[in-house]
């Protein structure tokens, strides 16, 4: 979960709640004075008056004219620190939730660039002849398996011009002539109104 920095005063605040619930500080005894308090966190004597007043606010002490900073009570403390927590844990959740929907946005922005030049690559392919390009997987009977696209001499025989292989999850675009078919490679072909007819053909006898 993602981390919160708290403003100072409010971490002051936090401890000094906690230490009155482990009786540091006791119920109607006086906390150190502002000064003392300012030295003993290192702070400013308005940061230290600003977690007073968080502390005021919830009854956990209270600051009397001439008497200083009494505490108030322990009930209250207890208080404090769960609603503190509570608040802390939702502006956590918030904050990760910004951050996953930043991320939600990069990825929806990096799909519609793939989207994109996949449909660029799409339109480039159908300007390479007049024909859309066809698939046709490699079956286990095909002669074909386990040699390579010169080997086969594959245009030569068929007229078709391998531009992709489809291999499970993976796409091998405009393979070499040291590719070798595998069992269930799916080939992507352009060619002549023929291509289809011939490929078959040469890959099982017949069509």
């Amino acid at each position: 979960m993602a981390e919160i920095i708290r403003p100072k005063y409010q971490q002051i605040a936090l401890d000094i709640a906690r230490r009155i619930v482990k009786g540091e500080f006791s119920e109607g005894k006086k906390l150190y004075g502002r000064s003392n308090l300012a030295g003993l966190y290192n702070v400013s004597p308005e940061t230290i008056r600003r977690a007073v007043s968080l502390l005021e606010d919830m009854d956990v002490v209270i600051s009397e004219q001439g008497s200083g900073i009494i505490v108030k009570s322990k009930a209250a403390a207890y208080t404090y620190i769960d609603r503190f927590n509570e608040k802390d844990t939702l502006d956590s959740l918030r904050k990760e939730l910004a951050g996953l929907l930043q991320t939600k946005n990069e990825i929806d922005k990096r799909f519609d660039e793939i989207i994109t030049k996949i449909s660029d690559y799409a339109s480039s392919l159908k300007n390479i002849n007049p024909y859309n390009p066809v698939e046709i997987e490699i079956k286990k009977d095909s002669h074909i398996i386990g040699k390579s696209i010169s080997e086969l001499k594959f245009w030569q025989n068929t007229g078709a011009t391998i531009i992709a292989i489809r291999r499970g999850n993976d796409i091998i675009l405009s393979p070499g002539p040291y590719n070798e078919i595998n069992e269930e490679d799916v080939l992507v072909l352009v060619g002549d109104e023929n291509i289809v007819k011939n490929t078959m053909e040469f890959l099982y006898g017949s069509y």
